[in-house]
C-alpha cells in the first residue's frame, strides 16, 4: 500500500494512493487538480546515517567507521516531491544523495532490530542536499530545502537487496543496492533509538552509495528505490 498527503485548499489530507490521486474518508483528491502532494509524513526530527555504502567511504577517502555515524536535520529541511530545491544562496558547491527512509509509526525507544522491523510505517526515498563548502555538518546539512522527501511512504516492501539510481537530467549518477550497505535498516533503527525516543512520523534515512558531481540551478534530479517509486525535484 502507498499512503501519501495531498495539500488542498482546506489542508492536508492524508490517505492511500491509488492511480494519482489520494483516498480518504470516501473522498478522492487527484494530484494536480485537487491539490499537490505535500511531503508523506511530518517528522519531529530527520535522522541520517552517514558513511554507509564502502563506495562512499572509498570515494571520500574515509575509514571505516567502528559504528554508524549520523547526523540531523530539522523538520524545516523537509519539502515533498516535486517541490523546487532553493539552491542555497550561500554555497557553491551542492550535491545531492539519494536515500532509502524509514518512517516511524508509533513512539519508541531501545529498540532490538527485530522491534525495530515491527514500528516502521513503510519506506519512502530521500535527498540528502549538502552545501558541501560549508563547516560542519549542521550548516552543510540541516537548512531549509535540504531535505526533499517523497513521493508517498510504500508499506509493503523490504528494504534489503533493494535496487537504486539517481539521474540528474536523464544521466545516471548514481546506481546500487541497499545489500552494501555496512549496517542494515533494522540494525541502524536499534542503533539509533537507543539514543532517542522516536515519534510518530519520524525519519531516517540510511545513507547513500558515492555521489559524483554537484547539482546547479535548472538541474532535475530523479531517486529510484525499488519497489518505492521516483522522488523527483528540479533544482531553483
Amino acid at each position: 500500500m502507498r499512503l501519501a498527503r495531498v495539500e488542498t485548499g482546506d489542508g492536508v489530507v492524508a490517505g492511500e494512493y491509488v492511480d494519482g490521486a489520494v483516498e480518504s474518508d470516501g473522498e478522492r483528491y487527484v494530484v494536480g487538480e485537487d491539490g499537490t502532494l505535500a511531503p508523506p509524513c511530518d517528522p519531529s526530527a530527520v535522522y541520517c546515517i552517514g558513511r554507509n555504502y564502502a563506495e562512499t567511504l572509498e570515494q571520500k577517502g574515509y575509514e571505516r567507521p567502528e559504528q554508524p555515524t549520523f547526523f540531523i536535520k530539522p523538520p524545516a529541511s523537509v519539502i515533498s516531491h516535486g517541490a523546487p530545491i532553493p539552491y542555497p544562496t550561500f554555497s557553491e558547491e551542492v550535491t545531492y544523495a539519494g536515500e532509502l527512509a524509514a518512517v516511524i509509526g508509533e513512539r519508541c525507544h531501545d529498540l532490538t532490530p527485530e522491534e525495530a522491523e515491527e514500528v516502521v510505517r513503510g519506506f519512502t526515498i530521500m535527498n540528502d542536499v549538502d552545501a558541501l563548502d560549508q563547516p560542519g555538518l549542521t550548516s552543510r546539512k540541516a537548512f531549509d530545502g535540504s531535505g526533499p522527501l517523497g513521493p508517498w511512504i510504500e508499506t509493503d516492501v523490504d528494504p534489503r537487496g533493494i535496487d537504486m539510481y539517481t539521474e540528474i537530467d536523464g544521466e545516471r549518477r548514481q546506481e546500487a543496492n541497499t545489500e552494501l550497505m555496512l549496517w542494515g535498516p533494522y540494525e541502524l533503527l536499534s542503533f539509533l533509538s537507543e539514543r532517542f525516543t522516536f515519534r510518530p512520523g519520524d525519519v531516517v534515512a540510511f545513507g547513500s552509495p558515492g555521489n559524483p558531481g554537484t547539482i546547479e540551478p535548472g538541474n532535475e534530479v530523479e531517486i529510484w528505490y525499488e519497489g518505492i517509486g521516483t522522488l523527483r525535484n528540479s533544482v531553483e
